[in-house]
C-alpha cells in the first residue's frame, strides 16, 4: 500500500525524502544535534588594538579633511551655496560731446591752425565753404578736440542734407516747370546756416537731432591721417 503523503513531500521520486531527512537530523539517542546553550550571560571576547577605532564614528571616513580640525568636528556642508561678489553697476560711456553754454576762445586749434572760434563757425558757412571746411577739420583736427569735431561733422550733415532736399527739388521743377519751392528753400536753408554760424559765435548750444545719427557717422569714420 502506497504510503500517505504529507505537505513536506517535496521530491514526488523518493517517497522516502522526509524520512530520511528527519533521521539523518537525530543522534543515535534521538536528540536533535543542535541545542540551546544554557548556563549563564554571554560576554563580551576580547578585542585587538585595531579595533579601538571603532570609538571614533569619525576616525574611518575615507574623505575625512585633517587640515587643523579636531577629529571629532562635524563635516562641512556641501549645501552651502557659494559667495558671489557683486558685479560693478553698467556705467555708459560718456557722451563725446554735448553742447552746452560757452564762449568760443582764441587758442589755435590743432591740425589746422586756425583759431577756436572760426573753426567752430565755418562748417556752417553757405555754399560750397562748409563743405570743404568740415571736411579739412574732420581729416586734420585730432580727436580729443570734442567740440571742433562734433561742428564740423554736424556741418557737414547738415550741408549734405540741403543739397540732397535741393536735388529734389531741381527735379520737381524739371518736371512741373515751376522753381518756386526749391528758390524758397535754398532761401530757407541760406538763413538758418547763418543762424547756426551766429549761435556758434556766441558760445550757445547748437545741435541738430535730426542729423545726430550721420554726424556721428562722419566723425567716427572720418579720422585724422597723420599724428
Amino acid at each position: 500500500m502506497e504510503p500517505k503523503k504529507t505537505k513536506y513531500d517535496t521530491n514526488p521520486l523518493d517517497p522516502d525524502f522526509v524520512k530520511k531527512t528527519e533521521e539523518i537530523g537525530r543522534e543515535d539517542n534521538g536528540d536533535p544535534i543542535t541545542q540551546d546553550v544554557r548556563g549563564g550571560a554571554t560576554r563580551e571576547i576580547g578585542s585587538s588594538a585595531n579595533e579601538n577605532a571603532r570609538g571614533n564614528v569619525y576616525s574611518e571616513a575615507p574623505t575625512r579633511r585633517y587640515d587643523n580640525l579636531p577629529l571629532d568636528s562635524p563635516y562641512q556642508s556641501v549645501f552651502v551655496p557659494p559667495t558671489y561678489s557683486q558685479p560693478a553697476p553698467y556705467q555708459p560711456s560718456p557722451a563725446p560731446y554735448r553742447p552746452l553754454t560757452q564762449m568760443p576762445t582764441a587758442r589755435s586749434v590743432p591740425g589746422v591752425g586756425l583759431p577756436e572760434k572760426w573753426a567752430l563757425i565755418l562748417p556752417y558757412a553757405p555754399f560750397y565753404i562748409g563743405v570743404v571746411a568740415s571736411l579739412i577739420e574732420l581729416f586734420l583736427v585730432p580727436k580729443n578736440e570734442t567740440r571742433v569735431r562734433f561742428h564740423a561733422s554736424q556741418g557737414l550733415a547738415l550741408h549734405i542734407a540741403i543739397m540732397v532736399v535741393q536735388t529734389v527739388f531741381g527735379v520737381v521743377g524739371a518736371i512741373t516747370g515751376s522753381s518756386v519751392g526749391g528758390k524758397l528753400f535754398g532761401l530757407a536753408a541760406f538763413v538758418f546756416l547763418i543762424i547756426s554760424m551766429i549761435r556758434v559765435w556766441k558760445g550757445e548750444p547748437h545741435y541738430i537731432a535730426p542729423l545726430a545719427e550721420p554726424a556721428k557717422w562722419f566723425e567716427e569714420h572720418i579720422k585724422r591721417t597723420k599724428s
